[in-house]
């Protein structure tokens, strides 16, 4: 298992100091009992950047065909770079996204499934073990614990969002450990290499 881990710290972000570096080390080797508040950061709570993995309140949400448009709270998909605002584009850009809904919420509405739900289904969304939801422990802002929806997602334009008003709209923003979580996890539910589909046609010979 040792020299698992060892092998592992290859494919840790590049950018990061030595001693980050180690810390998010640290923190993966304790995965997953160590999912709690330590995947939010507080040292971004004022930036005016969107950042990937960000928690968001009051962006336009609607769950097609229903043709309802609400105001929920949200988590970012598209990565940072994208989103920056002093990209040169020649089409506005868009922000996409993922409602976060609560877990006891997301309860509430299983239980009326005809569907048995396993008794580990709770313990598995809560280890991020459903690659179709990302597990978000309870924080100061969000109150409660919740999943974000990653099969649900949406889209707008990044002109909603006034750079301004981001550290009022802003629920969290994810630390180097919840980052690399969530990258993980949207790898898995957005791209499979090993789907186990045969695409290219049999050769004759």
């Amino acid at each position: 298992m040792t020299e698992w881990l060892e092998d592992f710290k290859q494919y840790l972000p590049k950018y990061l100091s030595v001693p980050a570096t180690e810390s998010l080390f640290a923190e993966l080797k304790q995965f997953p009992p160590n999912i709690n508040q330590r995947l939010y950061t507080s040292r971004l709570r004022e930036e005016q950047t969107v950042f990937q993995g960000d928690g968001l309140i009051g962006l336009p949400v609607v769950h097609l065909p229903h043709e309802r448009v609400d105001k929920a709270r949200v988590m970012v998909i598209s990565n940072t770079c994208d989103l920056a605002p002093e990209n040169v584009r020649w089409l506005p850009a868009r922000i996409v996204y993922c409602p976060i809904i609560s877990l006891n919420r997301y309860e509430q509405m299983i239980t009326l499934s005809s569907t048995p739900v396993p008794s580990s289904h709770f313990t598995d969304i809560r280890s991020q073990k459903v690659t179709s939801m990302f597990f978000l422990p309870k924080n100061e802002a969000t109150g409660e614990d919740a999943i974000a929806m990653l099969d649900r997602a949406n889209n707008c334009d990044l002109r909603i969002l006034n750079p301004g008003d981001v550290p009022g709209q802003r629920l969290f923003t994810l630390s180097d450990f919840g980052f690399y979580l969530f990258l993980f996890k949207l790898s898995l539910h957005f791209t499979r290499i090993r789907e186990g589909v045969a695409r290219s046609q049999e050769s004759e010979n």
